[in-house]
């Protein structure tokens, strides 16, 4: 028997009535790195990465989880990357108007 060409094992599916696939949010994932937040980015670009594997494997619930997790990734990074943004506009307000860090008084 040659196990190499084998269809992977597909409980309670049939072919035609898989599940949809879920999306991925890799062009999300890759904004939210490049744009926001590095780290949560680079998480939400792994996750998303897993989701087209396992959903042809046959992992339906492990694709949902995937594609999940890449989506609460690349919104935590959205997020932090807005007030990170936020922070450093009224930090340079607040610097403008105390006249600056390094101002000499005379």
């Amino acid at each position: 028997m040659d196990y190499q060409n084998q269809q992977p094992y597909q409980p309670n599916y049939a072919q035609d009535q898989r599940p949809p696939k879920p999306d991925n949010y890799l062009v999300w994932a890759i904004l939210s790195t490049i744009f926001c937040c590095l780290p949560l980015g680079i998480a939400s670009i792994v996750y998303s990465s897993k989701v087209d594997g396992q959903y042809n494997a046959g992992d339906f619930i492990g694709a949902q989880d995937s594609a999940n997790k890449a989506k609460k990734f690349a919104m935590w990074a959205a997020i932090s990357g807005v007030i990170v943004a936020v922070l450093y506009i009224l930090l340079v307000v607040v610097v403008g108007v105390s006249g600056g860090v390094f101002s000499t008084a005379s």
